[in-house]
């Protein structure tokens, strides 16, 4: 069985169209960075400390996740407010920024870990644009305050990698590290 140790519902979504069967246990890693943490380093750390923090049992695989934005250098995750989400916006407008996500998936005391990262490009973002989509509360719960697959898809102008790393979780990483870790040779028997 896999753990997802997620509350992210779409991340649940994202593995339920991929077919993989989970059920979904969650313990509270507080989401801070270190001061001077490079990007890359935070996310795949706060995946790993998410997969060992929640229990399993020894025949199960837990799966962790932890995404952020990146442009320039400056980490963009969950937005405070509608003002940080406009905030956020304004420093995506017109420019390519990059989506991180650290993945981590624990089974019978190995671990297996790594980093997506995906390229994308937003269209330039008038003022009325940005507090219009900011207005709309879907910002609210994103790393760096847009859903790629809700209303601010009409922002993107180009992706180079993962889509669904943008969305919250590669797919493709993920399956190949379940079939790295045995999870489909024990599961089909």
């Amino acid at each position: 069985m896999i753990v997802l140790a997620s509350q992210s519902p779409r991340r649940q979504e994202l593995l339920i169209q991929a077919g993989v069967p989970f059920v979904v246990r969650v313990a509270g890693i507080p989401e801070i960075r270190g001061a001077g943490e490079p990007p890359e380093d935070y996310v795949q750390r706060l995946a790993r400390e998410k997969a060992a923090a929640v229990p399993s049992l020894s025949d199960e695989f837990v799966l962790a996740a932890d995404t952020t934005v990146v442009v320039d250098g400056v980490v963009l995750e969950k937005p405070a407010s509608a003002d940080d989400a406009a905030r956020m916006l304004r420093a995506l407008g017109g420019r390519q920024h990059f989506v991180l996500t650290g993945v981590c998936l624990r089974h019978a005391g190995r671990e297996w870990f790594g980093v997506e990262r995906t390229r994308v490009r937003f269209a330039p973002l008038t003022e009325a644009e940005i507090l219009a989509y900011a207005a709309t509360g879907e910002p609210m719960d994103k790393a760096g305050a847009y859903a790629i697959q809700g209303q601010a898809s009409k922002f993107v102008t180009a992706i180079e990698g993962c889509y669904f790393n943008i969305v919250g979780l590669p797919v493709a990483r993920v399956y190949a590290m379940l079939k790295e870790a045995g999870y489909y040779s024990l599961a089909l028997g």
